[in-house]
Formats: C-alpha cells, structure tokens, sequence
C-alpha cells in the first residue's frame, strides 16, 4: 500500500493517501510534520514558526529543537530519515490469557454466546501454540445487560469453568465442550459482553515426529481411524507394490568396523522374522567411546597424501585426539572367497584388519576423523609378530 526508505516514511505516505492527499515530490523532506507520530503534540507550535514540512524541522538547529521538543522527538526524526537505526518494539504475549469482547448484538441463547466464543477460543488456541501451552482449565464469563429480570436482580456477570481431562490447543474440542456445558446453563438475561480466561495451562508435550499418524490417538475421529494403518502393514504394502528389494530397513550388527555396523535388508524380511536376524548391538554398546565419533562417514574412505609423517587434508592435519585401534575381521581370512567384498575400501583382502583413529584438525577442512593403515604382510601367528609396510591414512568422517 505504501513504500518508504525507512518504516517511518512508508507510514507517513500511507496516512497521506487515506486522507486523500498526493504524496510530495521529495520524500521525505516535503512530508509533513503530522504524518510523523512523535511531531504531532508540537505541529502547532512549529506552524507558527513556519515549520511544516520534515526537512524544515531538520534544517533548525538541533540543540535548540532538543531543548524545545525534547530528545524523543528528534530521535524519532533521525530515524525516519535513516539516520538511527529504527528499534521495532517486540509484541510479548502476557503469561495469562484473559480476553473480553463486545458482543454485536444482545444474545439471548447459548447458541448465539458460543457463536460470539469462537473468536476468543481462536486467540487462545493462538496463545498456547504461541507459548507451547496445553490448558486444562478455563472460564467464560457473559454480562447481563439488564439488572433485574420480572423485578428479580440480575448479577453483573455469570461465569462458566470448563475443565479437560488432558492438557490441549484443539479449537474443536474445546469448542464441543462449551457447547455442551452451555447448553445445561441457562441464560438470566440476555448478554452484551463475554470474556474468556485460561485457569490452568501446562507445558504441552511435543508431537510425534513419525510420518504416520499413532494408532488410537484421543480425539480422532473414527474415519481417521478407519483411514490409517499401521507400520507393518504400510511396509507390507509396498514391498507388495513395489518388490521387497526396493523397500528395505537397517539392522544394526555386532562388529568394530564403524563401515560394517550396519546393513541393509529388505524389510519385509525382517517383519517376518519378528525382529530377529543378525545379532544386533548399537555402537555405544560395542565401543565405549562411539559417542565420540562422527555421524557423516565416507563410503569408502578417502585415501590421504602424506607429508613427511603427518596426514594431509585441505593441508597438514594436526592430530588432536588417538590412537584409538580397531581390530577385527581376522574370521573373514578362512572364508575370503565366500565373504562379501570389502565395503570400507580401504582394506586390500579380507583377513585382520588394524587401524589406528585419530581425531584431526586443521583451519580449513575443521574437525575430521582419520584412520592409520596398518596392513600385516604376515599371518598373525607368524615369526616375528605383526610386521607392517609403510603406513597408509585415510579420511573416514567429517564432525559437523
């Protein structure tokens, strides 16, 4: 509607147009001094000086406009012409709600109150989704226009508490309440005024963050029931529609590669055997110090050049935190040719595989997580222990 340099002139050119006035040539210097809310209590003052228009003002001297109009109001200049920055006041919703409201016409039934209720029931749904409250308590109050009834007096006001079994921000619900407590409470006299109260809210607990709706949720209606299905069912579905392949879960498994901790099934298959399948352990409970490793791994990890006896990422690595040695894999070397091809990739054969972790760090590539290769060139049980070639390092994951 209008379009300013600073909030303050867009609002100026705004009140020009609803009064049926054309904006001037220059804005903001020909905006006039009522168009500003701050000038408006010395517009008359200022006339009679011959000051009527912002860059008017502006041209005085600013000492002696500070002492005349004070410092709010040349504060409230300089922001309109972006001279300060223009601090917008934050609306803080107050930490209970209680609303009133004239009513457009007398009521005279509960239908005619609870039609006039709505509009209060949608700001307090607003509030508690505001705050992330659920109520459990509320009142709607109803003033009487008249003060006796056939020469009986009437009280001023007549309240009504409402009280949920669990806490909620459902409009309907609180809504079906009303109307059923209302239509068990007479009116004495017909109404003019209504004013709704929330008497008791709590914290209301996060929603479910699956992307199926919960089986036997309170309040669904019995078409949302007759609609949703459950998990196995939907996965049943579509391994049925699309093929069992295509439709797959992770199982965790009991092993120290952090490459092999987990596969992928089809998880209709795992429905079936009710859960079971390998043996399956969460990496926390195989390493102690899993907590501590990153989320994002390579897949395969990424070989490193090496400079001097230090590991090279986007530059140098400093190793902040290690070693921390893995080995495993040594039941893979009878059944090498029947095993499934090495997933991480940095391993040349199944058979032993030793590594050492380091948490390294340099300025552009951040916090990673390296590994040092120590590839045997002999049986474990060989003579002469565990010889080694030269060590080779590669990146595994990212933090963050």
């Amino acid at each position: 509607m209008a379009q300013g340099a600073t909030s303050f002139q867009a609002l100026a050119l705004l009140r020009l147009q609803q009064a049926g006035l054309r904006p001037p040539r220059r804005v903001p210097h020909d905006l006039p001094l009522h168009t500003l809310t701050a000038l408006r209590p010395h517009v008359a003052s200022l006339a009679r000086m011959g000051c009527n228009t912002w860059g008017q003002l502006r041209a005085l001297p600013r000492d002696g406009v500070a002492r005349r109009l004070g410092a709010a109001a040349l504060h409230a200049l300089d922001c309109a012409f972006g001279d300060a920055p223009h601090t917008h006041t934050w609306l803080e919703l107050p930490e209970t709600f209680a609303l009133a409201a004239e009513l457009p016409a007398l009521a005279t039934s509960a239908d005619a109150l609870l039609w006039s209720a709505h509009a209060l029931l949608q700001a307090l749904q607003a509030w508690l989704q505001a705050r992330q409250q659920g109520v459990l308590a509320l009142e709607l109050a109803w003033h009487h226009d008249l003060r006796k009834v056939d020469g009986k007096p009437v009280p001023p006001w007549q309240a009504l508490p409402v009280r949920t079994a669990q806490p909620t921000q459902a409009l309907a619900h609180l809504r079906r309440l009303l109307a059923e407590h209302l239509a068990r409470t007479p009116l004495a006299a017909p109404v003019n005024q209504i004013a709704l109260r929330a008497l008791q809210t709590v914290p209301m607990p996060q929603a479910s963050a699956s992307l199926l709706p919960p089986a036997g949720v309170v309040g669904r209606s019995a078409e949302d029931h007759a609609r949703s299905e459950s998990w196995h069912q939907l996965v049943e579905r579509l391994s049925a529609r699309l093929g069992p392949e295509r439709v797959q879960g992770v199982a965790l498994v009991a092993d120290h590669r952090p490459e092999r901790m987990q596969h992928w099934q089809p998880a209709s298959h795992a429905l079936q055997a009710g859960g079971a399948g390998p043996a399956k352990a969460s990496a926390s409970q195989v390493l102690p110090d899993a907590s501590l490793w990153p989320t994002w791994l390579l897949r395969p990890p990424q070989r490193l050049a090496v400079q001097g006896s230090r590991p090279c990422y986007q530059g140098p690595l400093r190793l902040l935190a290690g070693p921390h040695r893995l080995e495993a894999a040594w039941w893979e070397a009878a059944g090498a040719t029947e095993s499934p091809p090495n997933a991480c990739g940095a391993d040349p054969a199944p058979g032993l595989v030793v590594r050492d972790y380091f948490v390294a760090h340099n300025e552009r590539a951040g916090h990673v997580w390296v590994f040092r290769e120590r590839t045997p060139s002999a049986p474990p049980g060989a003579e002469g222990g565990l010889p080694t070639r030269q060590h080779r390092w590669f990146l595994h994951g990212i933090y963050g």
